[in-house]
């Protein structure tokens, strides 16, 4: 029977779940501090650690930190469990060595998931007879993860900032850069012969964009606008085809990266073709939802002409779509903000 060391502060919750992971057959063991953890950690040698980062004594950075460097300790997987949800407190314990992050409120599933998909990494690494002393040898300079090479965008990469509206380049253009947004939203897109504009991708904060091509002297295949004020670091092309050719797990998470982009475009692509004005209409709206907020209630400000550009419609067509939604109770307007009323039904809309 595995265990689990639980640190968690909040008696209610580290009691639920403490019982949610025992009814799921480990051995749990708890703690009620950040201090308590770390003796535990040290005492019990758990095969996997839960942990909450905003606790009395020592908050989860500290355990982190201090079991990383107790050569019993420093390789059991560590999970964060945490109410924050802001970009750079998930990049802090991702650099500190965590192995996952999952948010509060969460789904039962998604912790046994975590869990048990964390123990089965560990026991593929030891059968793989990977050593601690391996570990050690392990090049400190070498990127590892899709996670090592944003830090190195934020060290090395050139600052950019744009107005909401503000083009970041233009298709035809040479394409220099890849770019890494800090903040803001960005909308790629073409347009068609006769002028109509088609939204091929909307990123966020913490995504990758402006990829054309790695090994070739080509232009940029899409335009790009932030529709947000945002915040970029770029590095030139040149620079980051010399750290993929140094770094080959960073390019196989890089490769896997461009893949779900990839089949993101198809399932658009396919959506766009095959479902109903409704259903793209809201579909489009969700996405905004996504990329601009963090909660789906929150209103999102954003124009016709974009929405009609995403869904793939005309715009006359996507606002008599929502005034059928407004009528509906799933949505209201005022100006440019949408607010999702109902998201249940709205995610269901055929």
């Amino acid at each position: 029977m595995k265990k689990v060391l639980l640190i968690e502060d909040d008696i209610v919750l580290r009691e639920n779940t403490a019982e949610l992971l025992e009814l799921s057959g480990y051995n749990v063991v708890t703690a009620s501090n950040g201090k308590v953890g770390i003796e535990k950690g040290k005492n019990e040698l758990p095969d996997i650690i839960v942990c909450d980062i905003m606790m009395p004594e020592a908050d989860g950075y500290e355990v982190l930190e201090a079991l990383s460097k107790n050569k019993d300790t420093k390789l059991i997987p560590f999970i964060f469990l945490s109410a924050k949800t802001e970009r750079q407190d998930i990049r802090k314990g991702m650099n500190l060595g965590a192995d996952d992050y999952i948010t509060k409120p969460f789904q039962e599933e998604e912790l046994i998931s975590a869990i048990e998909s964390r123990l089965a990494k560990v026991a593929i690494l030891n059968e793989q007879n990977e050593t601690i002393k391996e570990e050690d040898n392990f090049d400190e300079s070498e990127l590892r993860s899709l996670n090592d090479l944003k830090n190195f965008f934020d060290d090395n990469g050139e600052e950019f900032s744009f107005s909401t509206g503000e083009i970041i380049y233009d298709e035809g253009k040479n394409s220099n850069y890849i770019y890494l947004i800090n903040t803001g939203v960005v909308k790629c897109y073409k347009l068609d012969e006769q002028g109509k504009e088609l939204t091929t991708a909307l990123y966020k904060d913490d995504d990758f964009f402006g990829y054309s091509s790695f090994t070739q002297n080509i232009p940029y295949q899409e335009s790009a606008t932030a529709i947000k004020d945002s915040t970029l670091v770029g590095v030139p092309k040149s620079v980051l085809k010399d750290v993929l050719n140094n770094n080959h797990k960073v390019t196989l998470e890089l490769i896997q990266l461009l893949t779900d982009d990839l089949l993101g475009i198809k399932d658009q692509l396919l959506e766009m073709a095959y479902s109903s004005v409704n259903k793209k209409t809201a579909s489009t709206i969700l996405k905004f939802a996504e990329k601009l907020n963090r909660k789906p209630e929150e209103p999102i400000r954003i124009s016709r002409t974009d929405l009609a550009s995403v869904a793939g419609i005309a715009t006359e067509t996507l606002i008599r779509a929502l005034s059928s939604f407004k009528k509906q109770g799933l949505i209201e307007t005022e100006g440019r903000n949408i607010r999702i009323l109902d998201l249940e039904k709205l995610q269901h809309i055929y």
